[in-house]
């Protein structure tokens, strides 16, 4: 017998492995009631995941779980909050059974991992779509934003660059020829690990972050205008990965690729020169690594640069619309 919206929600989305103690009243209510802890702002951010735009019918519900919960968990951790909890509208052309079972699966494994809890959402009929809130809590005032850059402020990101599009070439049919690197790559684009850790170690030393969602070029821009500066990148310090250098034909394109993939889910963050150190030292306690790769200054425009002279590239960030072509879904 086919379920419907009701057991699917009872028997999936209730049944969860986190259960924590700022629940007041979770998912089976009108609305959820939770606790913000003392002292802490709260921290609420919203993706919207849509079948041919964000994700190909062929993807595993899994997979697409997963990205769209690290979607978010990118977002608390560019302002430096602590995940706590999320709900979730989900709509399907049908109660598939099967695919709500896989994307539980992808959920509440990372869920688990950064103790967020289900609260509640809502099911209903239509293209398939994921739309998730998250909430998070901050000490009050230590928010990471993106209006705090200054001329002489370090630019840093963490992880390595590029990995996310080469996957997804991958996945929109790019010939195999070594299968290993193919699925570190694809694995890269699905299975993005949210920079929580690092986001909150850097409370205190950061002076402006964003997560890396819409590719460098585009995201850093967001920074610059909200700071009133500008940028320069070294091209040449880019974090770039074996795997993709392996992948493209030059250094050119992995570096081209480091600056406009989307959906790395990496932060871009600015320093200033008396926290370098500091940064150093913190971000080891976290196990993220992280990339000097330029400067801010007064300008209030983005220089790319490679030892020590300008490029005349013209890149663009991350289209959704562009990237992936729902006819080959």
């Amino acid at each position: 017998m086919t379920r419907n919206e009701f057991d699917l929600i009872r028997d999936y989305f209730a049944r969860q492995p986190v259960s924590r103690r700022d629940v007041a009243l979770g998912i089976g209510d009108d609305c959820a009631i939770t606790q913000v802890p003392e002292g802490c702002q709260l921290a609420i951010t919203t993706d919207t995941m849509v079948e041919g735009t964000h994700f190909l019918a062929t993807a595993s519900a899994s997979d697409v779980a997963h990205k769209a919960l690290a979607s978010n968990l990118s977002d608390l951790a560019a302002m430096g909050a602590m995940p706590a909890w999320c709900s979730l509208a989900l709509t399907l052309p049908e109660p598939d059974e099967a695919w709500v079972a896989g994307f539980c699966q992808g959920f509440s494994a990372l869920a688990e991992y950064f103790q967020v809890q289900l609260i509640g959402g809502d099911t209903t009929r239509g293209p398939k779509s994921i739309t998730m809130t998250l909430h998070g809590h901050v000490p009050h005032g230590k928010a990471l934003t993106r209006d705090g850059a200054k001329p002489g402020d370090w630019l840093y990101v963490t992880g390595t660059l590029g990995d996310s599009q080469a996957g997804l070439n991958y996945v929109l049919g790019k010939p195999v020829t070594d299968e290993a690197r193919a699925a570190t790559l694809i694995n890269r684009h699905y299975r993005a690990q949210p920079r929580v850790a690092a986001g909150q170690a850097l409370r205190g030393i950061a002076s402006a972050a964003i997560d890396i969602s819409d590719g460098l070029v585009a995201d850093i821009q967001h920074i610059l205008k909200a700071s009133g500066v500008g940028a320069s990148i070294d091209v040449t310090q880019l974090p770039l990965s074996e795997a993709l250098l392996a992948d493209v034909d030059s250094y050119e394109t992995a570096q081209k690729l480091a600056l406009t993939s989307g959906e790395e889910y990496e932060l871009c963050f600015t320093v200033p020169e008396m926290y370098r150190g500091t940064l150093e030292t913190t971000l080891k306690h976290t196990g993220v690594t992280a990339a000097c790769i330029g400067q801010i200054n007064g300008s209030q425009s983005l220089q790319l640069m490679a030892d020590g002279n300008p490029l005349d590239w013209t890149l663009s960030g991350w289209d959704h619309f562009k990237e992936l072509d729902s006819d080959r879904s």
